[in-house]
């Protein structure tokens, strides 16, 4: 069996008003990520980790943000679209290992529901998809409550 393991990882900013999306789940939240598209960092990075696996570059060669297509895009479509690209290439996903790093709202609560969104759009089972959250303890700009950050590991298998 060939395997390829790809790594991912994104950042946005927080500020007020704007909605929070994390794994294709809504967040209550008074803040919300700037971005051209929905902000959902979380599936940027993973995005970016199945991207990588393939060798076909990264989220903004595929969904540029000077594109206005994708202005305001929920994100799960674009990542059913880089999902598309893995099975049209031949893979598919073994599993994949998010860690978010967020100082607030707590994430534990929609954990469940993420793996499961996830879980949907990626055609696997919610074992295979796991998300952890975490805080920075107060350090650097996370800690501050001026953005997220996300890391994704992914593995595909032929």
């Amino acid at each position: 069996m060939d395997i390829r393991i790809g790594n991912g990882y994104d950042v946005h900013a927080l500020a007020d008003g704007l909605p929070m999306f994390l794994g294709g789940v809504a967040i209550p939240s008074g803040r919300g990520f700037v971005a051209h598209s929905d902000g959902d960092v979380a599936i940027h990075a993973l995005c970016d980790g199945l991207l990588g696996a393939l060798a076909l570059g990264d989220i903004g060669k595929h969904f540029p943000d000077s594109d206005p297509r994708y202005k305001g895009i929920d994100s799960k479509r674009l990542l059913e679209q880089v999902t598309a690209l893995v099975r049209e290439q031949g893979w598919t996903v073994g599993n994949v290992d998010l860690t978010i790093a967020l100082q607030a709202p707590k994430l534990a609560p929609h954990i469940p529901a993420m793996r499961q969104t996830l879980a949907s759009i990626l055609g696997v089972g919610v074992e295979q998809v796991s998300v952890k959250a975490t805080t920075t303890e107060r350090l650097g700009f996370v800690g501050r409550g001026e953005g997220c950050e996300v890391w994704a590991t992914v593995l595909i298998k032929k």
